[in-house]
This record gives C-alpha cells, sequence and structure tokens, in this order.
C-alpha cells in the first residue's frame, strides 16, 4: 500500500463529512449560493464548489439560475436540491391490518402508495408480504431508487435485524440482508416509533405533495421539524410504543430496547399477554385490543372505556417525561381512540404525577391528521444512510 493510497483513504471521511455539511444545509435551508453555501458550512469556496459539481453531477442538485436581488456585483447562481432526483421505497409494518407503503421522494412528498392485506400473516408468510409490497412500490417508480425504508413493529438493532417483533412472530430476523438480497437495493430498518419521531424531526408533520419546486426560503416542513429538540411520540396500533428525540438525538438504548413501554406491566389482575405476561399496557391501550373492549360496552360507556386506556398511559408516561424533562409528547394511532377522552386523562395523569415545573411546559397532543409519520421516517433512515443528511 502506498503513501498516496494511504492519503486518499484518510481523505475520504473527510470528504463525506464536507459533501453532508453542504447537502445538510441546502437541505434544512433552502437554495443558496456557493458563496454562501461556504459561510453557512464552514468550509472553503474552493471546496464548496468541487462538491457542488459533485452533487451536480450525480443528480442530486442543481444550478437554479441567478439570484434576483439588488446586491452590487455580478449576481449569484443558485444551487438546490434536485428533490425528485431519486425516489424512496418506504414500508409501515405497524398496522395489524396492513402493510403500507409508499415512494417518496428526497423531501418526503408521497408520490404513489400501494398496501398488502396481512390477513393474519406471521413468520415467513409475513417476511414474504413484504418482500411482495417492496416489488409492487418498485414498480411505481420513475426515477432511480436511492434505497428502502422499513419501519417495523419490535426491538431492531443496527444491522437491521429484528431481535424481536412479538405480534409478526419474528426472533432474529436479518430483515435488511433479506430485503437488500431480495430487491438489490440498500435496505435501512428501524423500529416504527423511532421513524414516526424521526419522521417528525425531519420533515414535521404536515403531508408533503411531491416537489417540483425548489424555493429559496426553508422548506415548510422542515423548517417546522427543525425546531424539536425534546419529543416523545407514542405509537399505539398493533402495539403500543414510544420513539425519543432528547437533544435533537435519537434514542435508542444499549439493547435498542428504548422505547418499549408496550410490555410494562400497568394491571397485575389483568389478560395475558402475547409476551406471556400478564397486564401490559398493550393490552389496554393497543387498538385491536381496546376496540374490542369498546363492542363490550355501549356508547355511554365508551368514554370511560377510553379514560381507563388514557390514564394508564399517562401512568407509564409520567416517569418518563419527568426523568428526561420531555417538553413534547405526540400520539400517532387511529383518531377515533386517541382523540377526546383518552387524549385527555393522559395529559391529565401526567400532569398530577410530575412537578409543575415540568407539566407546565408539557405539550400532549395527537398527531396532526394526513401525516405518515413511519413512512417518512423510514424515508429518514435511507437519507441518513445514503446522503449523510440528519
Amino acid at each position: 500500500m502506498t503513501s498516496t493510497t494511504i492519503t486518499r483513504q484518510q481523505q475520504a471521511p473527510v470528504r463525506a463529512h464536507n459533501r453532508s455539511l453542504v447537502l445538510q444545509a441546502l437541505y434544512r435551508d433552502g437554495s443558496m449560493s456557493r458563496a454562501d453555501l461556504a459561510r453557512r458550512s464552514g468550509l472553503t469556496r474552493p471546496t464548496v464548489s468541487a462538491l457542488v459539481a459533485e452533487l451536480i453531477d450525480g443528480g442530486v442538485a442543481r444550478e437554479l439560475g441567478v439570484r434576483d436581488d439588488s446586491r452590487v456585483g455580478k449576481p449569484a447562481t443558485l444551487v438546490g436540491i434536485e428533490s425528485d432526483a431519486f425516489h424512496i421505497v418506504t414500508v409501515d409494518l405497524s398496522s395489524a391490518e396492513r402493510f403500507v407503503g409508499a415512494v417518496v421522494d428526497l423531501r418526503g412528498g408521497v408520490v404513489e402508495r400501494a398496501s398488502v392485506d396481512l390477513d393474519g400473516a406471521v413468520g415467513e408468510a409475513a417476511v414474504a408480504l413484504v418482500e411482495r409490497l417492496v416489488d409492487d412500490l418498485g414498480a411505481l417508480t420513475t426515477r432511480p431508487v436511492l434505497g428502502v425504508g422499513v419501519a417495523t413493529p419490535g426491538i431492531v438493532d443496527h444491522d437491521g435485524v429484528v431481535r424481536t417483533a412479538v405480534h409478526l412472530g419474528w426472533y432474529d430476523l436479518p430483515l435488511r440482508a433479506r430485503l437488500s438480497d431480495h430487491a438489490g437495493l440498500p435496505v435501512h430498518v428501524g423500529n416504527d416509533s423511532n421513524a414516526a419521531a424521526v419522521g417528525i424531526r425531519t420533515f414535521g408533520e404536515t403531508t408533503v405533495q411531491a416537489a417540483t419546486a425548489h424555493p429559496a426560503t426553508p422548506h415548510p416542513a422542515t423548517a417546522r421539524a427543525a425546531t424539536a429538540q425534546s419529543l416523545m411520540v407514542v405509537t399505539i396500533d398493533h402495539g403500543v410504543g414510544v420513539g425519543l428525540v432528547v437533544a435533537g438525538a435519537l434514542v435508542e438504548g444499549d439493547q435498542f430496547s428504548a422505547g418499549e413501554i408496550g410490555h410494562v406491566t400497568v394491571d397485575e389482575n389483568g389478560d395475558v399477554c402475547a409476551c406471556g405476561r400478564r397486564g401490559c399496557l398493550e393490552e389496554v391501550l393497543a387498538a385491536p385490543q381496546l376496540r374490542a373492549r369498546l363492542r363490550q360496552h355501549d356508547e355511554g360507556s365508551r368514554g370511560a372505556v377510553l379514560h381507563d386506556a388514557g390514564r394508564a398511559l399517562g401512568l407509564v408516561l409520567a416517569p418518563i417525561v419527568s426523568a428526561l424533562n420531555i417538553d413534547e409528547v405526540v400520539l400517532s394511532g387511529p383518531a377515533d381512540l386517541v382523540e377526546g377522552a383518552l387524549l385527555r386523562a393522559a395529559r391529565e395523569t401526567v400532569r398530577q404525577r410530575t412537578l409543575s415545573a415540568v407539566s407546565n411546559g408539557l405539550t400532549m397532543r395527537i398527531a396532526g391528521s394526513g401525516t405518515d409519520l413511519a413512512l417518512r421516517g423510514a424515508a429518514s433512515f435511507v437519507l441518513q444512510a445514503e446522503l449523510g443528511l440528519t
């Protein structure tokens, strides 16, 4: 190995980091000149010019014409992200009824959608449905595919191995490797609750149509998302989980199981859970179990059932909110379940069980209508891994 080879190898991580800085500035702050990029990124102008040329050659960025302003001197040429240069295939496996997916652009704009009914499939049958959905979505793309992002329930490690997903019957399943071999594409897999939290951090909550313009101002969704520093997203569907963003960083835990609140015991005399224990929060709050319980009550007692579910959630959330000083909690789930009595009971319980210094600054709400948090969060997994966008 020559000294020149060693130098190039040493330079490669630096160049990748600098490329990420330029992309990050364009992605977060909108189109700007090369001089603006140099100031924003802290890199030299020659370095920025070389990186911009590389991004344009790769189709990720493009020149948008000269800036129309009254500044003295030659008008600067603006550079912006080419939002539709690549597509990302994303799938969300959290529903008890169907796997859903989308083709999205680099801004998280939904281009196409597809889904497959679950019909009780578990184990290898469920894996086959994921492969089928990825194939269906791939057939809908009209651009090169940057990669596949997967949001799945359960505990997922950094190698994309689903260590445990009880409801899908997956244990130590190398999902990333399986899908990558099947699709011939880079695949990035993460927990669905983590994906929802990352989706809000990256894109905000507004459903974004496929982008055709290249704004000179920050994209509205990313501008909103950039302000989120302390966030908890509670996902309520087939199971119950939490995605945590603290100081702007996703919290996963040493065993990749941070946020697995669904199997916290809330009633020692409660029903037996799929995990084998009794009285887990999922037995009280997960959508299938909660709907089954509501069917056993008349309309007049529906509010009491939802109140009890919300109170159980609040009991579990209160120590987390207090310990981490979380200032925003977002509930994501079926609107007919999480709105109203459930949200009110959860909010009131958290406030009753935390100091006013904690609860006074707490916002607790449901996710906005029309959001695709987990799908767009799965797209964020791909953007981070393939382009260095965080």
